[in-house]
């Protein structure tokens, strides 16, 4: 992979602007950072290097005052991919690296999924990148467009992800009322962490932002309208949501002291 590293790597990109929890990534979580325990659960997770990629020098010392490592990255990337990929360069990995994308909002993420989703890569060569997926149990999760819905096809690759509760159930669908009581093999929600082997990565960010990812606004749908493979797993482990809100900070902390 370059710079000696072996396995896998963890990138986990932290911006410190945030419209609905400003600072997110220094959010105090039970006396600790939230990004701080981010990088906690990515160590857990057995990666070679965890590095956390920023745009803020707050974020940075944080970080590295933990014992973690961290880099400054570019102020005007469009996306935590783009910011990934800045460090991936600057360390020179090569392009069968497995690289890991884990959300710096994410402080309950188990680490036995970040470990699941870079496993996919290791047991194909031939993929290009991964992620996961959960079942989705009831009617308010299913229709809240904040939650991501994945369709896959047989052999597991992603065959579209939306907003929208898809797939539609013609029979019980037409009315939001409809489908009180849902079936949950018929639902899943994404899970937003990837795994990427570095070439696809690399090519990735070169692309223009897709046709249906801006309609949805879903960075994954590049991967999909541009031919590239996603394979989605079912999680191995229950993941929490992440911290969107005030309110999703106090949840965690609810968890955590509970």
């Amino acid at each position: 992979m370059g710079d000696g590293a072996e396995g896998f790597v963890v990138v986990i990109p932290a911006r410190y602007q945030s419209e609905r929890l400003p600072g997110k990534p220094l959010a105090d979580i039970c006396g600790k950072p939230m990004i701080v325990r981010v990088a906690e659960r990515a160590a857990a997770a057995g990666a070679e290097q965890v590095i956390v990629a920023t745009d803020d020098e707050r974020i940075r010392a944080a970080v590295v005052d933990a014992g973690h490592t961290a880099m400054l990255t570019r102020a005007d990337h469009g996306s935590g991919s783009d910011r990934v990929m800045e460090v991936a360069a600057a360390r020179g990995w090569a392009d069968d690296a497995i690289v890991v994308n884990v959300q710096g909002d994410e402080p309950l993420i188990p680490p036995a999924v970040i470990g699941q989703v870079a496993g996919c890569l290791a047991a194909d060569p031939q993929l290009p990148s991964a992620t996961l997926c959960e079942t989705i149990d009831d009617a308010e999760t299913l229709h809240d467009p904040n939650v991501v819905k994945v369709v896959r096809q047989a052999n597991g690759l992603a065959m579209y992800f939306s907003r929208a509760p898809i797939p539609f159930d013609r029979e019980r669908g037409e009315r939001r009322d409809g489908l009180t009581r849902i079936d949950s093999e018929s639902w899943m929600r994404h899970v937003g962490i990837y795994g990427y082997r570095l070439a696809t990565l690399r090519r990735f960010v070169t692309l223009p932002p897709s046709r249906l990812e801006l309609l949805e606004k879903l960075e994954q749908l590049r991967l999909l309208e541009n031919g590239i493979g996603l394979l989605v797993e079912r999680a191995s482990a229950p993941v929490p949501a992440g911290v969107d809100t005030p309110a999703d900070l106090e949840r965690v902390r609810d968890l955590l002291t509970s």
